[in-house]
């Protein structure tokens, strides 16, 4: 008895919590018969007259280790309005803080309330819900005051969010805290009445567990005054139902997760819901109609990788891309990724400038098909999109050009001085001259250089000869059990692909690469098509043994990345060349791509070189592919929150996959996912989409249910490829069959009148 008025009853659950480095608050229920006299009781309390108390015990994890953690909440006592006026509770609700030195508290760090689990490592299923039932409405009570707490706990976070983002983050701490328990068998007694999703309420969290408590309510009492009673009672800054009618109500948080999309990828005009994004790269600038062809496709986004090509190939690739928009009117959007701190193999010497031409044999060795060569002036134009040459030869010779018709003749000698010739099929007007389609009927190699021969009737003269044959890409193959010598980046080096010691050798421009690898660690190159275990270090070379390649050997060649998932190597955020690409990104680009993002102090960094080139208003897109950046994904978007840019998620699957397990990608792909619609950030779904179409022409099935996965974000990349413009053509179809109503020719399934 508390001065003979009232019982006290104190709950406390104190063990568990403080092995754990928590201080926990015991729970007070006074329940009072004398209403005349007033109590002080420490805050935070709220009143709920006629309420009795549940108390139900959560396990939550911090940082892996399970802790117990009260939940308590009210309601109706199951008797008469004269019974309920009678008397009062009022409850403490338990809060759990972190504690400092000095035995004061503080606002838990959010890393405490993110439960994704590590890829793969297996940590303990946190938080079941035990103790004592008492229906759907009290547990929905529960998690709903554990969210409201939550939030509370993390208002300092949420303070310093832009007033762009301020309840973007609410609504991701809310998703958090629902994240941090154990609701399955909750999830599977609503579903079993057909009542409230759980798994979707993502994008609006409050507002779906308010609904559901007061329809509950509605449902076991035929009257809301309870639950008014209990959330005016709970809500710590302003009455829960002006938020669920003003910004946090589900329909107003759905337009601000669509507004934040447009903001950053652009509002789409087509009759479809998801954007599409290509890279591109030197071949944009090599063809006339690429851009024109791209857009018309149905590319909303222009990607250029700045781990590639240099200022000039990427000003001349924007340009293109402009007057493309301009001239279609059709919207389009660049997004410049940074290479960031990617380890990637050096380059490797040059190959020979010589282009091989190859008729098409039968398994005897007997010509089937003459190979199909475009022969055009440099500069005039790439071939049309209906005509697929196997070779292209540029040619410095306006006489032979001119003089060309249909079925004459053009000989050339080639590398090994055998004569060659090439018979004129057609003839086709393009971008800016004549271009001409020939045969060959055998095999040639041509170089730089080689002249060309035009015959008539009389005599044969030389009439121009072959142009800007690319040099041929070098690379290392290497089978299982080979050794492979990585070495620091060195012009001596360069042109040497063996070591001393008789093993495979490639460089690597990375130095703090050879202070941080220990022998035993696994490495992959080309995101994972190649493996091998690191076998000795030293201050300027590593030896890998290789233990994973293709049967007949896998080809190493330049500038392709190198991971090592299991060494602590310490990553700058964006490095020198990052800050000298970001001048021109700032100028240029609609987007920049932040890479390797691992750490809240990337997103810092970033935010100050905004702000030196002030750019609050360029889009911003991190690019998700280390266990460190999807385990900390949260914290990296409650930091991003805090400046003013539109701001996107990518899910880089390349490097994703290979750092954090195969077997892990789909979990992973799927929260990161989750965790951007509580977030409202769009989503882009990147790495190999399609890429046995864009390459070959044909999709496989896998890649068509892939896809159908990406639909789920707000953009789909492709990368770049011989067939890119049909891909892109493709895929545009699927998502606008997708977001239309079915095709006439297919029509809904059901059961037939004579199956019934």
């Amino acid at each position: 008895m508390l001065g003979g008025v009232a019982s006290v009853s104190i709950f406390t659950n104190q063990t568990a919590l403080l092995n754990n480095g928590f201080q926990v608050a015991s729970l007070l229920v006074v329940r009072s018969s004398n209403l005349s006299r007033k109590y002080s009781i420490p805050q935070p309390f709220f009143k709920i007259p006629g309420f009795r108390e549940n108390i139900f015990q959560f396990v939550a994890s911090n940082n892996g280790i399970l802790a117990s953690r009260n939940i308590v909440f009210a309601i109706p006592n199951e008797r008469n309005d004269a019974e309920k006026e009678g008397s009062d509770y009022y409850i403490d609700y338990p809060v759990i803080v972190d504690q400092k030195e000095d035995g004061t508290s503080c606002a838990p760090e959010m890393d405490t309330t993110f439960p994704l689990l590590p890829c793969g490592e297996g940590i303990p299923r946190s938080n079941e819900i035990n103790g004592k039932e008492d229906g759907l409405l009290a547990k929905l009570m529960a998690v709903h005051l554990h969210i409201l707490a939550m939030e509370q706990w993390n208002t300092s976070k949420l303070k310093m969010s832009h007033k762009n983002y301020l309840v973007s983050a609410a609504n991701l701490i809310h998703y958090l805290a629902l994240k941090s328990l154990d609701i399955e068998q909750l999830k599977e007694e609503l579903s079993s009445i057909c009542f409230l999703n759980l798994d979707t309420i993502n994008q609006h969290v409050l507002a779906s567990l308010s609904a559901g408590i007061r329809l509950l309510d509605n449902v076991k009492y035929e009257s809301s005054s309870h639950t008014i009673s209990y959330i005016e009672g709970i809500s710590s800054t302003k009455s829960l139902d002006k938020k669920m009618k003003g910004e946090f109500s589900i329909n107003t948080l759905r337009r601000r997760a669509s507004h934040t999309a447009d903001l950053l990828l652009g509002r789409l005009s087509e009759k479809r819901n998801t954007h599409i994004m290509v890279t591109v790269g030197q071949e944009a600038i090599e063809s006339e109609t690429l851009m024109e062809d791209l857009l018309n496709a149905g590319t909303t986004i222009v990607r250029i990788n700045c781990a590639h090509g240099n200022p000039e190939i990427w000003s001349e690739i924007i340009r293109r891309v402009k007057r493309s928009s301009q001239i279609l009117e059709k919207p389009c959007r660049i997004l410049m990724d940074l290479a960031g701190p990617k380890l990637r193999t050096g380059k490797l010497q040059a190959g020979p400038c010589v282009l091989k031409i190859s008729p098409k044999k039968n398994a005897y060795g007997q010509v089937i098909y003459p190979a199909l060569v475009w022969l055009s002036s440099p500069g005039a134009g790439s071939p049309p999109a209906h005509v697929s040459p196997d070779a292209v030869l540029h040619v410095d010779g306006e006489e032979l050009l001119s003089k060309l018709e249909v079925n004459d003749v053009v000989t050339l000698f080639d590398a090994r001085g055998k004569q060659r010739t090439l018979k004129i099929l057609s003839r086709y007007p393009i971008f800016s001259g004549v271009g001409f389609m020939a045969e060959c009927s055998k095999t040639a190699y041509v170089k730089s250089g080689a002249k060309l021969f035009i015959k008539d009737k009389r005599r044969k003269f030389s009439a121009g000869h072959v142009v800007n044959i690319p040099p041929l890409k070098q690379f290392i193959k290497l089978r299982v059990g080979d050794l492979l010598t990585i070495s620091r980046d060195s012009q001596n080096e360069e042109n040497n692909l063996t070591s001393s010691t008789g093993a495979h050798r490639i460089t690597c421009s990375s130095e703090y690469v050879f202070d941080s690898v220990k022998p035993g660690e696994p490495i992959a190159f080309d995101d994972g098509k190649i493996w091998g275990i690191i076998k000795a270090t030293s201050t300027s070379e590593i030896l890998v043994s290789i233990t994973h390649a293709g049967p007949k050997g896998s080809k190493l060649g330049s500038e392709k990345s190198i991971n090592i998932p299991r060494s602590n190597i310490r990553y700058e955020g964006l490095t020198s060349k990052d800050l000298i690409d970001l001048d021109f990104v700032a100028n240029h680009a609609d987007m920049v791509g932040v890479s390797f993002v691992r750490d809240v102090r990337d997103i810092l960094l970033l935010h100050q070189e905004l702000e030196k080139r002030k750019r609050g208003d360029l889009g911003v897109s991190l690019k998700i592919e280390t266990k460190e950046g999807f385990e900390k994904l949260p914290l990296l978007l409650l930091e991003a929150m805090k400046m003013p840019n539109p701001l996107g998620i990518m899910i880089a699957r390349g490097d994703l996959a290979v750092e954090c397990g195969w077997e892990n990608m789909a979990y992973i792909q799927t929260e990161i996912i989750s965790v951007c619609t509580a977030a409202h950030v769009p989503v882009i779904w990147a790495t190999q989409v399609l890429e046995s179409l864009v390459k070959c022409g044909v999709p496989t099935r896998a890649e068509l249910t892939d896809v159908a996965e990406g639909m789920r974000t707000s953009c789909i990349m492709l990368n770049k490829g011989k067939c890119i413009v049909e891909a892109v053509s493709f895929l545009h179809r699927t998502l606008s069959n997708h977001s239309m109503k079915p095709n006439a020719e297919f029509k809904p399934l059901a059961l037939s009148s004579h199956d019934s």
